[in-house]
Formats: C-alpha cells, sequence, structure tokens
C-alpha cells in the first residue's frame, strides 16, 4: 500500500477544478442573496415577516423541484448537458432579480431561481462522482464538497457586508456574474459518460411499470443517507436562522459575525483528512467523531455566554456538520451503483434541503415557547438521535460495502 502512494491518480485535474468552481460560485450566489432577500422583501414590498420568510423559502421549494427532475434525466442527457442546461437556466432566472415588479414576480423568481440551482449543483454533484478516481472517491468527493463550505461561508459574510454599502442591485449583478463565468468555463469540462441510458435498459427487462416510479427521482439505496441529511439539516437550519437574534441577546454580535468564517476554516482542515481516513479504513471511523462535534457545538451554544465559546461552536461546527455533509454525500454515492450516481446525488440533496428548508417553520414555532439557549439543547438532543439513527440505519453496515 505505502510505495503506491506515490502512484495515487490525482484529483484535481482540470475538470475535477473547473467543477469544484462552478458548483462556488452557485453556491455563492445563493447564500450572498439568502441572507438579505427577507428584509429586502420587508423593505421594498411592505411584507409581512411571514411573507418574507416565505419568499425566501420558496428557493428551497424550487431547489427541490429541480434535484427531483435532474435525477431522473442526469442519466438521459448526461452530467455535462444537464449541467449546461440548468447554468443557462440560472442566468435567465438571474437577469429576473433586475427586473421591478410585483412582490409576485419576486416570489416567482425565487422559486425559478431554486429550481435553477436544484439543477446546476446536482449536475456538479453528479460530475464529481464521475471525474473523481474510483479509489480515491470519498476523498475527492470531500474536497469537492469544499466548494459548498466555502460558499456557505463567504456568500453569507459578503452578503451582509455589501448590502450595508451598495444598493441590492450590486449584488444582483455578482450573481449574474457568477453566473456567466460558471457558464462559459463549463464549456471545458470533460466527463466519460454513456447516455446510451443502461439504466432504462436494464429497467426494460424487468417487470415494466408503466407511468410514475418514484424509482425514477430517488435512489432507494441512498434513501438511508437522505434521511440522516433532514435531521442533520433541521438542525443546522437553527444556526442559519437564529444565530444572530442569539449573539444579540447574549451580546456577542461582534464575534458572531464571524462565525461561519471559523465553521469554513474548521472544514477547510477536516474535510480533506476526512476523506482520506474514509478511503483507507470506513466512514465510521470519521462520521462518529464528526456527530459527536456536532452534538458538542450544541451544547456549547447552549451554555454560551463569552466570545471564546461562541468561537469553539463555530470550530466545532465545521467538524461535525461540515464533516458529516461531505462523507455522507460520499456514502450515498459508495452504496449506488455507478448508473445510479445522479439519482443518489439527487436523494442526498433533496434530504439536505428538506432539513434546511422546513427548519426554520418548525422552529420558528418552538422560539415563541423556548428561549434560543433551550432550542440549541433541544438541537443536541436530536444531533445524539442521528448518531444513533446512523448506526442503525448504515453504520452497522458499513463493512460490507467496504468489502464489496
Amino acid at each position: 500500500m505505502q510505495p503506491t502512494d506515490q502512484l495515487k491518480t490525482p484529483i484535481w485535474t482540470k475538470s475535477f477544478n473547473i467543477n469544484f468552481l462552478t458548483n462556488f460560485l452557485v453556491y455563492l450566489s445563493m447564500y450572498l442573496l439568502i441572507v438579505i432577500v427577507a428584509s429586502y422583501t420587508v423593505d421594498v414590498y411592505h411584507a409581512s415577516t411571514s411573507i418574507a420568510g416565505l419568499v425566501t423559502g420558496l428557493f428551497i421549494i424550487g431547489s427541490l423541484i429541480g434535484r427531483f427532475a435532474t435525477g431522473k434525466y442526469v442519466n438521459q442527457l448526461g452530467p455535462k448537458k444537464t449541467l449546461l442546461i440548468g447554468l443557462g437556466f440560472l442566468l435567465i432566472t438571474q437577469l429576473c432579480y433586475f427586473v421591478e415588479g410585483s412582490l409576485a414576480f419576486l416570489m416567482f423568481t425565487r422559486l425559478i431561481n431554486g429550481i435553477a440551482t436544484g439543477v446546476t449543483t446536482t449536475a456538479t454533484g453528479t460530475i464529481a462522482a464521475y471525474v473523481t478516481p474510483p479509489e480515491r472517491k470519498s476523498e475527492g468527493i470531500s474536497m469537492f464538497s469544499l466548494s459548498l463550505v466555502i460558499g456557505t461561508a463567504v456568500g453569507p459574510f459578503c452578503g451582509l457586508f455589501l448590502s450595508n454599502l451598495y444598493p441590492i442591485e450590486v449584488l444582483f449583478g455578482l450573481c449574474l456574474a457568477c453566473g456567466i463565468v460558471s457558464f462559459v468555463t463549463s464549456f471545458f469540462i470533460k466527463v466519460e459518460f454513456d447516455t446510451t441510458s443502461k439504466e432504462d435498459d436494464k429497467e426494460d427487462k424487468q417487470p415494466a411499470k408503466k407511468g410514475f416510479s418514484l424509482s425514477h427521482f430517488i435512489a432507494k439505496e441512498a434513501v438511508p443517507v437522505a434521511i440522516l441529511m433532514v435531521l442533520s439539516g433541521l438542525t443546522y437550519s437553527s444556526i442559519l436562522s437564529f444565530i444572530k437574534d442569539y449573539a444579540q441577546e447574549i451580546n456577542l454580535v461582534t464575534i458572531s459575525s464571524y462565525f461561519f468564517i471559523f465553521y469554513a476554516i474548521s472544514s477547510l482542515v477536516t474535510r480533506p483528512l476526512a476523506g482520506r481516513m474514509m478511503d483507507e479504513y470506513n466512514e465510521n471511523v470519521v462520521a462518529y467523531p464528526s456527530f459527536i462535534c456536532l452534538i458538542l457545538t450544541y451544547v456549547c451554544l447552549y451554555f454560551t455566554s463569552s466570545s471564546w465559546l461562541l468561537v469553539v461552536a463555530g470550530l466545532l461546527l465545521g467538524a461535525g456538520y461540515g464533516t458529516i455533509s461531505s462523507i455522507m454525500q460520499a456514502v450515498a454515492i459508495k452504496v449506488s451503483p455507478p448508473e445510479k450516481y445522479g439519482v443518489a446525488t439527487s436523494t442526498y440533496f433533496i434530504g439536505l434541503d428538506l432539513g434546511l428548508g422546513i427548519g426554520p417553520y418548525l422552529l420558528g414555532f418552538l422560539i415563541n415557547v423556548m428561549s434560543y439557549a433551550q432550542l440549541y439543547g433541544l438541537m443536541a438532543i436530536v444531533a445524539l438521535f442521528t448518531t444513533v439513527l446512523y448506526f442503525l440505519l448504515h453504520g452497522r453496515k458499513a463493512k460490507q460495502y467496504e468489502v464489496e
């Protein structure tokens, strides 16, 4: 094993790099707007906070629609063609933000922008699985998912910072520029992919199922992963939605603005190591410590009364949720046959989007009956439950996939 380390097939190829950049720019655009669109809706359209929340949430609904559709058709069109179609659609939706219309038109724009983002990011995730060397699949997926982490950390920070200095049209223009760069560079991605629909041939040999079939949109092998991501995404949404308000309550506003930067730094350190360990051993070696870090994140937030504890929580979140989200995507690919990589990637993201989408709505009710600290205490319990569920759904069977 040792001598062959020098001969490992490289991960950071031209196609991998371009795909990484594309995914980063798409998520950067998403998170640039997601933190300011609610206040924009209230200020410009004089909408209520509940309507503003709906405008924000419509993006996630659109993303789910996009992922469902892409999961089925990515194998028929090929991931690169799907990516280019998604990016072209994304450019059109980003132009819609410049149109001064009604609140209804803004809601429509958020919905179709979410659909385009869902299509695009499902395609980039599928491409990552194909352009990564098979023997370094987990490490490659972990490396690729850093593009999401950096986008989700830099996006909110830049969105809030720029919105205080410039009109929102500047942010719309920045998102459009990201879309243009992504669209142009993605033409240079090379993916070895057979679009002769072998999957369809297999299905034709089985008893024919006319009409709608859930298997066209969901990979049953990746469903346990999707369930785990619903719960993990739910806990993470409590931070996305309420960390700013919680920081104001405990007088830690200044340090809280850097919370996601610490999250990103931690993820940048832990993800490459996690992927390498997963390839050499199995996912359990990484998953259980990551879940422990996730639990400790919410324990720290529950007891937070000083800046250093909030910093520790951000670092733990990167090592916990940041690592979990990457290894779960790798697991979804690992347990699925190659012809289902597209549907498996879609299934993973559907679970993640569901957790992030329904989280703010459900947790919003809990905030009416408990404090922010109590909410994060509850999230620690949910994270503990998710750890046990991981063992039951996948952890105890991880070695059998290693053998295969």
